[in-house]
């Protein structure tokens, strides 16, 4: 077993609730002296002390695993670009601050995204002289929540599949299941509009109300109908469940606290569609081919890859994996992580990054090894995919939707297949994105990183577009 460091996290659950060191130390059986010396990260968690803790606090063991600070760093960095001399913070007094007081972290990063939201505001009322800011704050909230609890969300996704199972899903049959339940209990009815309705150019779908009618366009997919109607089915016998994870969070306005209640009736309705236990067992089987899993559950390829993302039971974990949706202009409009993978909220995404090479060859999947500037490696998935209205010149939506993990599950994935994941020399050196990326030399910089100076020299050019100068040694 690795030694196990987690004395922050001891202390804060100590304190939370409400016991003194000698309390503490009492009930564990060992001195009060030795406690402190765990709290204060002298000492490591023994197996003997993890046990007891598990007993006493009635936790998961998990909870005291080493947390991946990635993210955390990545924006601590974004957000103390600079000491008051003019140089970065150093990475090791980041990786303090992450490491030992994450919610202090937290607050910081909380902070800076007030303050850049606001500066943005500022930007876009004095070029544009509009009253709307450009951050969509209400949907950086609610993925920020969905990120804090790794995009899965275990009572709700277990009352979703307990849901299918007693409604009696299968494969195949989930529409008409869910539509003549609607129907019986609820008396929903399903219509469809035609393709000359007016609102079918509008609405993918819509649920009227007055006339308990949950329409849809006409352009709607069997899978995507079911989605939805299991989303409206998450609205009336989810919603105890869902209101109790909204209760957890202070939503700052009762608009992004909406945007969540949507987020989470998304997540039943994920769940009830492909159960987790059938979904993990045949994710298993067929190594996380999302195109064999798509065409045995008969839904979209953006469904698997979405419900992928969120396999994160603590008693049947499948691949923790991150999940995007980026249009060719590098906006990402989706964003779902079970991982520490960061990308910045500024200054575009990494061109390197195999998403981007996947548009060249649409419905052809695309593979890449990449390693972030920390060293930590990931495979990537990557497959361009193209929607559109229907009739000839009728305007269509192409996105690349991305799924990547950690090199070390990797071996886990089909896509891993004839890769050499230990060779480091042939991974793709990506970043979070050009402001916030430590790499001074790569040849596609869009933008100088944030604090670092620039080497201007009208004397010469070089092959990298934004040199840096070279910071001063103090002795």
């Amino acid at each position: 077993m690795d030694k196990v460091f987690a004395g922050g996290r001891l202390k804060r659950l100590r304190q939370d609730r409400g016991m003194s060191q000698v309390d503490l130390a009492r009930v564990l059986a060992i001195s009060a002296s030795y406690l402190n010396q765990i709290e204060h990260d002298s000492r490591p968690l023994t197996v003997s002390v993890l046990v007891r803790l598990t007993e006493v606090f009635g936790i998961d063991a998990t909870f005291f695993a080493p947390q991946d600070s990635a993210r955390q760093l990545a924006e601590l960095r974004e957000a103390l670009p600079n000491r008051p001399g003019g140089s970065p913070v150093p990475a090791a007094d980041l990786q303090e601050l992450a490491g030992s007081m994450p919610e202090v972290a937290e607050a910081v990063i909380a902070l800076y995204r007030k303050h850049r939201g606001l500066a943005e505001h500022l930007e876009t009322l004095t070029d544009s002289r509009t009253a709307s800011p450009t951050d969509g704050s209400p949907h950086e909230l609610v993925r920020d929540y969905f990120y804090r609890h790794q995009n899965y969300f275990d009572g709700l996704d277990r009352a979703a599949e307990a849901s299918a199972k007693e409604l009696g899903t299968r494969r195949g049959e989930v529409r008409r299941r869910l539509r003549d339940h609607l129907s019986e209990t609820h008396g929903i009815r399903i219509a469809q509009r035609s393709l000359d309705d007016p609102a079918d150019t509008n609405d993918l779908h819509h649920y009227a109300r007055a006339e308990r009618t949950l329409y849809f366009s006409s352009h709607l997919q069997a899978g995507q109908q079911a989605f939805r109607m299991a989303t409206q089915l998450a609205f009336l016998e989810a919603q105890p469940q869902i209101d109790e994870l909204l209760d957890t969070e202070p939503w700052p306005d009762d608009k992004t606290r909406q945007l969540a209640r949507i987020g989470l009736a998304n997540h039943f309705a994920g769940a009830f569609i492909l159960p987790y236990t059938p979904f993990f067992q045949a994710a298993e089987r067929f190594r996380y081919d999302v195109e064999l899993l798509a065409d045995h559950f008969g839904v979209s390829y953006e469904t698997i890859a979405h419900r992928l993302s969120t396999l994160q039971r603590p008693s049947l974990r499948g691949v923790p994996f991150i999940f995007v949706r980026v249009d060719r202009a590098g906006n990402i409009s989706k964003r779902q992580s079970a991982t520490s993978f960061h990308f910045s909220r500024s200054g575009g995404t990494c061109p390197l990054w195999n998403v981007y090479e996947s548009f060249a060859a649409p419905g052809r999947v695309i593979t890449q090894v990449a390693e972030m500037p920390d060293g930590q490696r990931y495979l990537w998935v990557a497959r361009a995919l193209t929607r559109s209205r229907g009739g000839y010149g009728q305007p269509a939506k192409t996105f690349a939707i991305g799924l990547g993990c950690e090199v070390r599950q990797a071996g886990r994935l089909v896509y891993a297949d004839g890769l050499n994941l230990e060779d480091r020399g042939s991974a793709m050196p990506i970043g979070p994105g050009c402001r916030t990326c430590e790499r001074p030399r790569c040849p596609q910089r869009a933008a100088p990183p944030i604090g670092r100076p620039l080497n201007v020299d009208e004397d010469r050019s070089t092959f990298v577009p934004y040199p840096l100068s070279v910071p001063e040694r103090h002795s």
